[in-house]
């Protein structure tokens, strides 16, 4: 399992993550939701012993990611935000680049690099030069080199930014795959579709960690009812001081309150045309990312 344990790092003036702990399970898909600048890539490069903390420790399987940095990185495969492969180099010369890298075995490399292949189908495109695959392919590759060396932990920072919807797909389909053979994978995604799917989610804001729960549990905790409503007069509910989450959507208003409103004052605003129609919606992961974007509500 990993464990983090009050964990902060900062660079310069800039916290950014502050005082961070939970812990991951063997086996599962945790989610790491938050908006550019909450702290997400600087977690996921202290769990790989890219950089240390500066208070705190982080675990895996039992070793300290600062004392036993070469024993971790044989652990654990580390997809960065950017293609970070060699784009000269074919897909098979990238593949057994990486074998090198983590000492695998000789003997080994032609039957890790067919099952790589089987497993991506990527076979086909095993001579062409990784710069001019297609988005979708270059993260397939990326994974496979990867999983070359067969990590026990997978560390994806957001591995499917840009890719278009049908590899974004197959991309996540191989990551379940991997999830079922017992690799734990850890991943930041920017798509709140992709992480309702997961079997937890880590939300964090203003690099501290807001929730740690599964996506069901996330979105039961959240503490208001949202409205719909249909009207042009979104600057009148923006100068109310009891709405907590106001958002624009599809010439729609959503809104939640610290208080509801009564039936008497809905019908007011129905008699004075500042609403034509209001209804309660269902909250999305989507909402509770907003409404955290604004306000570090504790769930």
């Amino acid at each position: 399992m990993i464990k983090i344990e009050s964990v902060s790092k900062s660079f310069g003036d800039i916290l950014a993550n502050d005082n961070i702990s939970l812990i991951i399970e063997e086996s599962q898909i945790v989610g790491l939701i938050g908006p550019d600048g909450a702290g997400k890539s600087t977690l996921m490069r202290q769990l790989c012993s890219l950089i240390s903390p500066d208070l705190g420790h982080i675990e895996i399987d039992g070793l300290d990611t600062v004392k036993s940095q070469r024993e971790v990185r044989t652990l654990v495969g580390y997809m960065p935000q950017r293609f970070s492969l060699y784009p000269d180099l074919t897909v098979e010369q990238n593949i057994l680049f990486f074998a090198e890298l983590f000492d695998v075995p000789i003997k080994e490399r032609k039957d890790k690099l067919e099952k790589l292949y089987k497993f991506s189908n990527l076979k086909a495109f095993s001579k062409r030069q990784a710069g001019k695959l297609s988005g979708g392919m270059k993260q397939k590759l990326a994974l496979s080199c990867n999983l070359i060396h067969t990590p026990k932990y997978l560390f994806l920072d957001e591995p499917t930014f840009g890719v278009d919807p049908v590899s974004r797909q197959e991309f996540w389909e191989l990551i379940f795959q991997l999830r079922d053979e017992g690799i734990t994978v850890f991943v930041s995604t920017p798509y709140l579709d992709e992480a309702s799917v997961f079997d937890k989610l880590a939300l964090i804001f203003n690099g501290r960690l807001i929730a740690y729960q599964q996506p069901s549990a996330i979105l039961a905790a959240f503490p208001y009812q949202i409205f719909v409503l249909q009207s042009t007069h979104y600057d009148y509910f923006a100068q109310m001081a009891n709405v907590v989450y106001l958002h624009l959507f599809n010439k729609n208003i959503n809104i939640a309150f610290s208080t509801e409103p009564s039936e008497e004052q809905w019908q007011e605003w129905l008699d004075k045309r500042i609403i034509l129609t209001y209804e309660k919606k269902k909250t999305t992961l989507e909402d509770v990312f907003l409404l955290q974007s604004k306000h570090s509500v504790e769930l």
